[in-house]
Order: structure tokens, then C-alpha cells, then sequence
């Protein structure tokens, strides 16, 4: 079965498992759900270690097709959210890693430095702004479990298995944080921070379609 069509509406009231079901028994078109089920809290995965908003959004797309192609691989005695997260955690790392051999320290430097979007510059509040700025100025082991954890809202466990740590590791890392953070935020975080990092529905779209379009022509070859 093809994947050009769109979804059936009733796909959108199925359990993940219940999707990834359909799509390996060939409605492969029910695919789309899922990436706009968890394109938010991919993008803050990928986000984390990627600062880069072209190169999150390549990574995104990546993972995707590499979820796709290794759909048989995914085990239910996991959740398909955490699954997808680790993919895109193992896709951006490798991304990171290749900018680092491939380019000159300065290029890095211009790569990483914070360009402005139009989501950004769209923000309600200044304290999105800089809860953002403080959160990009963690180290990494420690951005990664914040972001994961407080702001998309995964559990200990699930940000454990999405980044291959033990639950303590997560606990002490995530405490040191919030410390680091909290120097630069105030106590508002806690009502901000889900605000923060949004992916918004038109580079939802352009993930989804160029995914989709990749898929097409694996399937037409």
C-alpha cells in the first residue's frame, strides 16, 4: 500500500501501539500520525543537542526515516515515545559529532551561536526569552535531562531510557539544572518553561511532508 494518501480520521484516536500496528501491516500512510503526534517533544529532544534550528530540523527528518525503516525492530514492552526519542537523541549526537570532525572551531562557533526565528521573535514573554538563553547556556548532560524532563514533561524513567542513564543519574543531574537555572529564571519557571522551545505547525508540515516525500521514493524504488 502506498503512502500519498492522507490518514484515516479514525487513526487519530489510536493508541501509538495501535498505529505502529497499522503502519507495519501496511497502511503506511498512518505513519503521518505519529510524527505529528511527537514532532514537539522530538524537536526539544534533537533541540537539546543540536542548537542549530536547520540542523534539528535535518535530524528530525532523519530520525524519522530511520524509526520507519527500523519499525519491526520496536519492541511494545517499551513506549513508541521513548523508542522515537532515543532515535533522535542517537541521530542529533551523531550529527553533533560529524559538524565537530568535519568543520574548523570557528565554523562550529558560528554554527552554535543563537540566530533569531520568527517562532522566537513570536514568543508572548521576555521570560520564555530567557529561560530559553539559560537553558542553551547548560552543559550538555545537563540540558539534555532538563529539557527532556522539565520541559517536554517525561517521567525519571523515560528520560533515563531515552538517554541510556540510570534514574539516580537523571535525579542528580536534572537537580543541578534547575540550579543552574534557576539563577537566571526566578520562581515562574514551573509556569513557563511548557511554553518554551515551541515547534510550530508550519515546520511541523515541512518535517512531516519531506519525510513523507522520502518515504515515497524509497517505496517507488
Amino acid at each position: 500500500m502506498g503512502i500519498t494518501g492522507p490518514p484515516e480520521e479514525s487513526v487519530g484516536s489510536l493508541s501509538d501501539a495501535e498505529v505502529v500496528q497499522r503502519v507495519r501491516d501496511g497502511d503506511r500512510a498512518s505513519f503521518e500520525i505519529l510524527m505529528r503526534r511527537h514532532n514537539q517533544r522530538i524537536y526539544r529532544a534533537a533541540r537539546a543537542i543540536l542548537k542549530n534550528e536547520s540542523e534539528v530540523e535535518d535530524a528530525m527528518q532523519q530520525a524519522y526515516i530511520n524509526a520507519f525503516t527500523h519499525l519491526n525492530q520496536f519492541e511494545e514492552r517499551a513506549r513508541f515515545s521513548t523508542w522515537l526519542t532515543r532515535i533522535a537523541v542517537n541521530e542529533a549526537i551523531a550529527r553533533r559529532q560529524r559538524m565537530r570532525t568535519t568543520e574548523s572551531e570557528e565554523m562550529v562557533e558560528q554554527t552554535v551561536t543563537r540566530q533569531p526565528t520568527p517562532e522566537h521573535l513570536a514568543y508572548a514573554g521576555e521570560l520564555q526569552r530567557v529561560l530559553e538563553d539559560a537553558v542553551d547556556a547548560l552543559p550538555e548532560a545537563y540540558r539534555s535531562v532538563f529539557m527532556l524532563r522539565d520541559i517536554e514533561g517525561l517521567s525519571t524513567n523515560e528520560t533515563a531510557e531515552a538517554l541510556d542513564l540510570g534514574d539516580e543519574a537523571v535525579k542528580t543531574r536534572l537537580h543541578r539544572a534547575r540550579a543552574l537555572v534557576r539563577r537566571a529564571v526566578t520562581s515562574r519557571l514551573g509556569e513557563t518553561a511548557p511554553g518554551a522551545f515551541q515547534f510550530q505547525a508550519p515546520r511541523c508540515d515541512r518535517v512531516v511532508a519531506f519525510v513523507l516525500e522520502r518515504l515515497s521514493v524509497r517505496e517507488a524504488v
